[in-house]
């Protein structure tokens, strides 16, 4: 992908987060999303780089659905910065699993407890991307 066209991208996804941020007061996303047509639906999937039901699946799931993951490439030594900088295909994918986590209340109990780096192999969706990250010099933190 050439810059021009990433920060095209880039671009539109800001402005359809800002859009979709502005409507959180006045309802859900997933209501919002929701009454939209489908060739919208897809439409704003596309310029997010995803399929359409992972865009309904994330608006379900909340504004906060993956904030677990940076906390926890940071427990593991890796700068989520250098992550979406470098493989942003694949800190999108991790977010929507994250997203989609059902083991949610143990990896914020091993976040908190400092005990994440031991167990989340154990439970978190993300665990083989994250161990090919912390093999990966360029995305440790300093």
């Amino acid at each position: 992908m050439n810059i021009a066209h990433h920060d095209a991208a880039r671009s539109a996804v800001s402005r359809i987060i800002d859009w979709m941020a502005k409507g959180w007061e006045r309802a859900s996303e997933a209501d919002m999303i929701a009454s939209l047509d489908d060739e919208t639906i897809r439409e704003i999937a596309h310029d997010c780089g995803i399929q359409p039901d992972q865009l309904i699946a994330l608006a379900k799931a909340g504004p906060h659905a993956a904030d677990e993951m940076p906390a926890m490439m940071r427990a593991l030594g890796i700068d989520p910065m250098e992550v979406e900088t470098r493989f942003r295909e694949q800190f999108r994918a991790m977010q929507i699993d994250c997203s989609n986590c059902t083991s949610k209340d143990e990896c914020r109990r091993d976040l908190k407890d400092g005990t994440a780096a031991q167990h989340f192999n154990d439970y978190c969706a993300n665990a083989d991307d994250l161990s090919s990250l912390r093999a990966s010099p360029e995305v440790l933190a300093d």
